[in-house]
C-alpha cells in the first residue's frame, strides 16, 4: 500500500511540474566519439520562447568508494586531475563499463549489457589499491552534474578492507594509494586539500 502511495505521489509531482519543463527543439552533436557526446541544444521554455545555446554532454556513470581497512584507515589515491591541473587526494573511483566500449551510454545502448555498479566498485577498489572487502553498503545514487550531464554517481561504503593482491591500473592511470585517518581527511577537507566535490559528499554520507 505504501509503495502505491509513493508512486501516486511521484506521478502527482510530475504532473504539477509540467509548467516548469523545457522542450528540446534542436540538438547538434559537436563532438561524438568513443569518449564523449558533447552537444549544443536549443530549448523552448514554458512561456513559449526559445533560447540557444545550452551545452550538455553524456559520459558514463561511475562509482565512488569510501573504503577503510581493518585499522580504520581510509584508502585514498593521489592522482593528477587535468581540469584543475593539480594532483589531488580523493577516494577510489572509476567508470562503470559498457559492452559498447564507449565512455557513455545512449538510449539505444541502455538495451545492451553494462556492468553492475557494485561489481564496478569492487573492481575499481581492487585495481587501484589491491584491497578487497566483504562488507559493502550502497549509500546513494545521484546525478553527477545535473545542470550539464546525464550520468550518475553511485556512492559505496566498504569496511574492513584487506590487501589481497597488487595494484593494477589502466594504461592512462598514474596514481599512488595513500592511507588517512578520519581526522586527517577532515583536515584535508577543511583546508581545501580534498578537492572532489562528490567525494566530499560521499565522506559526509558515510559519517552519518
Amino acid at each position: 500500500m505504501s509503495e502505491n502511495r509513493e508512486i501516486s505521489k511521484n506521478m502527482n509531482k510530475s504532473a504539477a511540474d509540467q509548467d516548469l519543463a523545457w522542450e528540446e527543439v534542436s540538438v547538434e552533436h559537436i563532438v561524438q566519439d568513443k569518449w564523449i557526446d558533447f552537444r549544443r541544444a536549443a530549448y523552448r521554455f514554458p512561456d513559449g520562447t526559445t533560447f540557444s545555446p545550452y551545452y550538455n554532454y553524456s559520459r558514463r556513470s561511475y562509482v565512488v568508494i569510501v573504503a577503510s581497512d581493518e585499522e580504520d584507515n581510509y584508502l585514498c589515491v593521489r592522482q593528477y586531475r587535468h581540469g584543475i591541473k593539480q594532483v589531488t587526494t580523493e577516494f577510489v573511483a572509476g567508470g562503470i563499463e559498457s559492452s559498447t566500449g564507449r565512455e557513455y551510454i545512449t538510449a539505444e545502448d541502455a538495451k545492451t549489457t553494462h556492468e553492475d555498479a557494485l561489481t564496478a566498485a569492487k573492481r575499481e577498489l581492487e585495481e587501484e589499491t589491491g584491497y578487497t572487502s566483504d562488507e559493502w553498503e550502497h549509500l546513494i545514487t545521484i546525478p553527477s552534474a545535473a545542470t550539464v550531464a546525464d550520468n550518475y554517481a553511485y556512492i559505496f561504503r566498504a569496511k574492513n578492507c584487506r590487501r589481497t593482491g597488487e595494484q593494477h591500473t589502466d594504461s592512462t592511470e598514474f596514481l599512488r594509494m595513500v592511507k588517512h585517518s578520519a581526522e586527517e581527511i577532515e583536515e584535508l577537507i577543511a583546508s581545501g586539500g580534498f578537492q572532489q566535490a562528490m567525494h566530499v559528499m560521499a565522506w559526509l554520507l558515510a559519517q552519518r
